[in-house]
């Protein structure tokens, strides 16, 4: 079985754009004049139980600006939900889009009509790569830095993917956001950038799912529309997984010195007047440990742990929330 998986990437194309290695570490300068790849993957060999997140079987229908006409087309008239997935820290191009996919089949294994949806990936140039001190310190600001500066980029995918968004809303289908990591950091100056762009107010996604975020605590309540502050302007409702056991962002908040948003949730969570229920949910994932529970699965819970996996299905219900 295959899998399709619709994706943008700012990765700095070194050969065909059809050949996965072509898609390199390298970040296209952060200008909306920069022409992000567009393309359709085709990825097998997942196996969930295993969390085997399969290989890229081939590359298709790749335009720089924006998505060929068919894709396009298949996008808005596919039938289905969409769900836009960001990776976080130590991914390669084919790690993004084959993790998209593992996405995707998680959901529609759940059973749940709602859950079986299209993805659509947005890869940023993370290295993949994660050695031993120091050189882990390095790669990690390394990416750290390339995630802040492809805000600009995903804003530009938003753009382009509003008016197919539109038309599947339109047609009584709805739009999810899942965020992993240091995609948070991608995510925030992508919503800050929208705004500073000029653009309005547009409710793209009916649900956002921001797990183990890897950036401050505080992306929530800076000034004005800074870093996360206007997301609830982009989004109908956000779901927010934190865990104080999650031994990765315990590293990266020694690196930072700021406690991370997927350890505690964001600052003042408990403000029902800064985070009402009707238009957000906090879950503390610490007691997810129905998976094999180690230093670094601790932050992959919101795909391993079959507990995790049916909260955030539970999300996506229509009517779910109060």
């Amino acid at each position: 079985m295959s899998t399709t998986v619709y994706f943008a990437s700012n990765r700095v194309l070194t050969g065909a754009p059809e050949v996965v290695a072509s898609y390199s570490k390298e970040l296209q300068p952060p200008s909306t004049s920069v022409k992000v790849v567009y393309g359709t993957a085709f990825v097998s060999g997942i196996d969930i139980p295993a969390n085997r997140q399969g290989k890229i079987d081939s590359i298709q229908n790749v335009e720089l600006g924006r998505f060929a006409s068919d894709p396009a087309g298949d996008l808005a008239d596919g039938g289905r939900d969409l769900l836009i997935f960001i990776h976080g820290f130590d991914n390669t191009f084919e790690d993004a889009i084959t993790r998209a996919a593992f996405n995707r089949e998680w959901l529609a294994a759940s059973g749940s009509a709602s859950a079986d949806m299209t993805v659509l990936a947005f890869s940023w140039p993370s290295l993949g790569k994660v050695v031993t001190p120091p050189i882990l310190r390095a790669n990690y600001l390394h990416d750290q830095q390339m995630a802040r500066l492809s805000g600009t980029h995903l804003m530009t995918f938003l753009e382009n993917l509003k008016p197919i968004i539109n038309v599947v809303r339109a047609a009584g289908f709805r739009t999810f956001l899942l965020a992993h990591s240091m995609g948070h950091v991608v995510l925030q100056n992508a919503v800050e950038s929208w705004f500073l762009h000029g653009n309005a107010d547009a409710f793209l996604f009916d649900v956002a799912v921001l797990a183990a975020g890897d950036c401050g605590f505080d992306a929530f309540d800076q000034p004005g529309l800074a870093r996360l502050s206007g997301l609830s302007r982009m989004a109908e409702r956000t779901a927010i997984y934190y865990s104080q056991l999650d031994n990765v962002l315990q590293v990266s908040f020694g690196v930072n010195l700021v406690p991370r948003l997927g350890q505690d949730g964001p600052r003042h969570r408990t403000d029902a007047a800064a985070f009402p229920a009707t238009k957000f949910r906090m879950v503390n994932a610490a007691g997810f440990r129905d998976y094999d529970f180690n230093l670094f699965t601790s932050h992959q819970y919101y795909r391993m742990s079959p507990l995790a996996r049916a909260s955030i299905i539970e999300d996506m219900a229509p009517a779910s929330w109060v």
